[in-house]
């Protein structure tokens, strides 16, 4: 009877997992960036964040798509306002204070954007 194969350990680049992390990678430790990240050691981050990935979390610098979505807007709307460089939890806080004319357009065409998208939905569930 044949051994069954040895499991093999998902890794992913380090790129990937802080992505899934939702952080910068050029923010995070050097050890982080050295090499592949295994999927327990991602679930582990995930379930018990370190310090450093607490404090990333909480204060940035944050990845466009977290940047997008803290303000409540799309990543093209980020683009388009010319904002194309990762913000602190602070800067993003300033800017929604501001509340600038390009933030509350984007939003709005986020607004219905989503509600395209939900009666999109709604009509293929309605013809399924």
């Amino acid at each position: 009877m044949p051994s069954p194969k040895p499991k093999t350990v998902q890794t992913m680049k380090p790129e990937t997992a802080a992505k899934k992390l939702g952080v910068l990678l050029s923010a995070t430790p050097a050890e982080f960036r050295a090499g592949p990240v295994s999927r327990d050691e991602l679930n582990a981050l995930q379930a018990k964040p370190p310090a450093w990935l607490a404090d990333l979390r909480r204060n940035g610098p944050h990845p466009k798509q977290v940047v997008a979505a803290k303000l409540g807007v799309s990543i093209s709307g980020l683009a388009r306002s010319g904002i194309t460089e990762p913000l602190t939890t602070a800067e993003i806080d300033e800017i929604k204070a501001e509340n600038p004319a390009w933030l509350e357009h984007e939003r709005s065409v986020q607004a219905e954007a989503r509600k395209e998208a939900l009666r999109l939905k709604q009509q293929r569930a309605q013809e399924g």
